[in-house]
């Protein structure tokens, strides 16, 4: 192969390179944002789970009306 040949190779493998770095990147982005999204999804269901303990807590606390 001659270098000219050598050259072109390289050039087309360093763009198919550069392809794939931005699409894994972009799905990177995409998943990471996700992520994010469900963490604040489990945050607010852990504090609805708690405050739903709390009141179940509270209902057993109390004492069974008198006629029982």
């Amino acid at each position: 192969m001659n270098a000219e040949q050598r050259i072109t190779d390289l050039e087309s493998r360093l763009a198919f390179q550069d392809d794939t770095i931005q699409a894994l990147n972009d799905v990177l982005v995409t998943q990471q944002r996700e992520l994010e999204r469900l963490q604040l999804q489990v945050a607010a269901l852990a504090r609805r789970q708690e405050e739903i303990g709390g009141r179940l807590d509270a209902a057993e606390d109390e004492v069974p009306p008198p006629h029982y």
